[in-house]
């Protein structure tokens, strides 16, 4: 039987399963009543690290806009399953993603004019896409567009 109070919890919004097993420890279980915690969240659909991966993906990316690279290290860290995050960052829309991607790098250019060395915005604009997440090819592909269409 699964207790009240992590069922809750997981309802709430979805969790990973390190998120869920952290939290039973917390509330006292023992090693053993975790186990077979998760496994009765798991056999009632309540937990389901596919799900969890997809909506986290799609949320950071939304939200936060994240790019790929930094959405699957987190999920990395939450030990998420190499299956799961392929899963879910296959569900991110590449049409968008570049869209997303192109928009940082305008704001993000519109903030360095000031800045009157090209090399210096041009590895700034890097090094902030970079941070977001999103793939360097992608970037380098991107920054050679921003700065051609400013100069």
């Amino acid at each position: 039987m699964v207790d009240a109070a992590i069922l809750h919890y997981c309802k709430y919004q979805e969790r990973c399963h390190l998120e869920v097993r952290n939290k039973l420890y917390e509330l006292g279980f023992t090693s053993g009543e975790v186990e077979r915690q998760l496994a009765g969240l798991v056999e009632t659909g309540v937990l389901n690290e596919e799900r969890f991966a997809r909506a986290y993906a799609g949320g950071k990316f939304r939200m936060k806009q994240w790019g790929r690279e930094k959405i699957k290290q987190h999920l990395k860290l939450k030990k998420v399953s190499d299956y799961c995050i392929r899963k879910a960052l296959a569900e991110i829309n590449g049409e968008e993603y570049e869209k997303v991607l192109k928009k940082l790098a305008v704001k993000k250019t519109e903030e360095l004019k000031g800045d009157k060395s090209v090399w210096s915005r041009k590895t700034k604009l890097y090094r902030y896409l970079v941070q977001k997440g999103y793939e360097r090819d992608l970037v380098i592909t991107q920054i050679k567009e921003c700065i051609k269409t400013k100069e």
